[in-house]
């Protein structure tokens, strides 16, 4: 038998998996010509099969030197490499292939699979591309081109590529799979929701599709059948511990914490070392009030999977939460870190540095100004002209986006503006990225012209659609808190752009031309080059307080019958600094017997804490910690209090409005920083300015006097409410007619200076 027919017979043996009898052969053959490169070659095919990587390579490159113009050899060499991991060799020898025989799709393909693996996704599409074009409706390329453009964020293009491949194969799931995942991030979550059925259609028992199905449902804020999803995925398939941990997500987002908290642990149960269901039990944890437990989870997560960004942000605003603000700040550094492109925990950064006593106005202003380079100067590339009627006296179209058309201390502060708006005038369009609606949240409904739900629209979707609404302004109601949407507003889909509501201050964003604001938290020696807005001053007050329906009755003055005055603070934790608690300890060395209340979160943070008092010569039976509780209860609390002490740098807010509705005081410092100047101007619009103090001497004597003149306060405690509700603080036509006002000062400008 010839070589040549010995060779024939050795791939007969080869294509019919009978690999060592053709690698006998192959050896024969190289026996009788050691320069047949074509033995060589296949020999080094069959080593590659059998496992033995570096032999293959050899026999491959020893075919090469005798025939270099063969592209298959070049291929496949690259192929061989490839699966040893040698990934930059590999392209070397694609490259080669290609340079032989440029209308390669194979090589052309191969390339680009390994171009991906290096993270070099913008030439793997141009490889993609170009093998499609020489081998048009390949599945594998189009799958490929379809999963590198989703990498690079050309989600569209990825979608049509998606639709493409599955024309070929409509059967095919794992191509069902990948056009699901695209769609949902373009935010058409419904249509993938359809793409996902069709998979669970073609299997029923896929219990990975159901739980996905689930994923989309609870994104759609669908709870009650997200949880029917993952419950019967789980039934399919008892040990998943992904769908475990899915279920506790929607759980914990129905606020079903105990539940969630279970479901999460059989997950850790079913797989230890599951980093991200350890981190969702620390938030859930968290949200029960456990710290200690949920940091040591958080800590866990890391430790399992140091480049989670995500759980260093959590960890970050669970240590934010007992006022461990320092390392809640080095954990937002490091989650940006790991991912610079994060504009959530960026956010989480703004808001602990405006609580941080070491921060004043420029440390804030460069963070807003680094938060506005680093996420919305990218997007500026997509403003559009807009062509809105430039009628500066006609009827404008409002549009507000807010996460907090809810049952939230924003939403029952907005509510009265919103039943206060005069429609004659505006048109109130609400942008809602409520995913748990409620009660509060019909009343926004009812009280808009139209309602746009955009819980799990992308960004770029939901600026598409207020564009298509042709708004005239769009208020942003939430700045840098939870669940804000500044990435529609760097689109800049409407002309005129505001904030307000989320909290006094400054986005950041150029995008945004105006923040409503008020004569006393912006005075403009003090904000003029803080922030990117340009002020609009409403005239009286920044607040209109809606007080809780069948709330609690005002009390006597709880120092009538206990012999000693008791002072309040009953703000959100974070706030109390250490330069707050020493102005409070010289308070309480002032008035003799006096006590403190302040809430506080349960944990092991309670005894540095107490020792901070102690330090200062306050024994610490003064001091009562109170864990935060319900709505009433937490109103209630003022019913023990004689007299509120304010928060220093970031005074209290709606806190110190639910105390004057109480009829208990609030002594206030006025800050540098526009949030530490609200006592300044709820006092003033109250009309009360003897209790702002300009300097700390002033504080302890502002306090320590009232706390000396009982019948002044008993006076104070029957006439705070009166008071309140008569004042501009409460006046909801007023605010209204007010804001109202800004909008049409707004638009009559951009009118004047804008041409067609």
């Amino acid at each position: 038998m010839t070589p040549e027919q010995q060779l024939q017979s050795a791939l007969s043996h080869h294509r019919a998996g009978r690999l060592k009898e053709a690698e006998e052969i192959y050896r024969q053959v190289l026996v009788a010509q050691p320069e047949n490169s074509d033995a060589l070659y296949l020999l080094g095919t069959i080593a590659s099969q059998l496992g033995r990587a570096e032999e293959s390579i050899e026999l491959i490159q020893q075919a090469i030197r005798i025939k270099p113009a063969n592209a298959d050899y070049h291929n496949n060499l690259g192929v061989i490499l490839t699966s040893a991991r040698q990934t930059e060799a590999a392209i070397d020898a694609y490259r080669k292939a290609i340079a032989l025989k440029p209308n390669y799709p194979e090589a052309l393909y191969n390339l680009g699979i390994a171009l991906v693996e290096l993270n070099r996704t913008e030439e793997a599409v141009d490889a993609f591309r170009r093998s499609n074009s020489h081998k048009p409706n390949a599945a594998g390329t189009l799958n490929a081109l379809s999963l590198a453009l989703r990498k690079l964020g050309k989600f569209e293009e990825a979608v049509d590529f998606s639709r493409q491949v599955l024309k070929l194969h409509p059967e095919n799931r794992e191509f069902q799979y990948n056009l699901c995942m695209v769609l949902i991030e373009t935010g058409r979550k419904t249509e993938a929701l359809e793409v996902c059925r069709k998979t669970i259609d073609l299997d029923p028992r896929d219990a990975g599709a159901i739980s996905n199905a689930g994923n989309i449902l609870r994104d759609l804020g669908r709870l009650e059948e997200a949880i029917s999803s993952y419950r019967q995925a789980i039934a399919l398939m008892p040990q998943y511990a992904e769908a475990h941990s899915n279920l506790a997500n929607v759980l914990a987002d129905s606020k079903r914490f105990d539940e969630a908290i279970a479901s999460y642990r059989q997950a850790i149960q079913l797989k230890p070392d599951y980093a991200e269901a350890h981190s969702n039990l620390a938030s859930a944890l968290k949200n029960k009030g456990r710290f200690d437990e949920a940091i040591a989870e958080f800590r866990q997560a890391i430790r399992l999977k140091p480049d989670l960004a995500e759980t260093h942000a959590s960890l970050g605003n669970a240590l934010k939460e007992i006022g461990k603000l320092d390392p809640a700040i080095d954990e937002f550094r490091a989650a940006l870190r790991l991912k610079p492109d994060y504009p959530v925990a960026h956010s989480d950064l703004i808001l602990a540095l405006l609580y941080h006593s070491a921060s004043d106005t420029t440390i804030i202003r460069d963070e807003l100004r680094a938060w506005n380079r680093q996420h919305a100067e990218p997007l500026q590339k997509l403003i559009q002209p807009h062509s809105n009627d430039r009628d500066p006296c006609r009827r404008l179209r409002i549009g507000y986006v807010s996460p907090d058309f809810r049952d939230h201390v924003v939403g029952r502060n907005l509510l009265p503006l919103f039943q206060g708006h005069d429609h004659s005038q505006v048109e109130i369009f609400c942008y809602a990225n409520v995913v748990f609606p409620d009660a509060l949240t019909e009343k926004f409904r009812a009280s808009s012209d139209v309602w746009r739900s955009i819980v799990g629209l992308s960004d770029s979707k939901a600026a598409d659609l207020i564009r298509h609404d042709r708004i005239d302004i769009l208020v942003d109601l939430a700045l840098h808190t939870g669940g804000n949407r500044l990435l529609i507003f760097a689109r800049k889909p409407a002309p005129v752009q505001a904030t307000f509501a989320g909290y006094p201050g400054s986005t950041g964003l150029k995008a945004i031309d105006y923040r409503i604001t008020d004569p006393y938290l912006d005075p403009l020696e003090i904000t003029e080059n803080c922030c990117s807005e340009t002020p609009i001053r409403l005239p009286n007050s920044f607040w209109c307080y809606d007080p809780p329906a069948g709330g609690p009755a005002v009390s006597a003055l709880p120092s009538q019958t206990s012999g000693f005055i008791t002072f309040g603070c009953l703000n959100n934790f974070c706030k109390v600094s250490a330069p707050a608690v020493r102005l409070w300890t010289q308070v309480l060395k002032a008035v003799d017997r006096s006590r403190l209340i302040i809430l506080c979160p349960e944990g092991s943070h309670r005894p540095p804490f107490l020792d901070l008092f102690e330090r200062e010569g306050i024994n610490t039976n003064r001091i009562e910690l109170i864990a935060p509780r319900s709505p009433r209860d937490y109103l209630e609390l003022y019913h023990h209090i004689d007299v509120g002490l304010d928060t220093i740098p970031y005074n209290g807010h709606t806190t110190s409005l639910d105390s004057y509705w109480m009829g208990v005081p609030v002594v206030t410092l006025v800050g540098q920083t526009i949030v530490g100047r609200a006592g300044l101007s709820q006092l003033t619009n109250l009309g009360l300015p003897e209790l702002i103090a300009r300097t700390p001497e002033e504080y302890l004597q502002i306090a320590a006097g009232l706390a000396n003149a009982l019948p002044r306060l008993v006076e104070m405690r029957r006439t705070l409410r009166p008071r309140m509700e008569t004042s501009p603080l409460m006046d909801a036509k007023l605010f209204a007619h007010n804001i109202e006002a800004a909008y049409r000062q707004m638009w009559q400008t951009w009118c004047a200076e804008s041409t067609p």
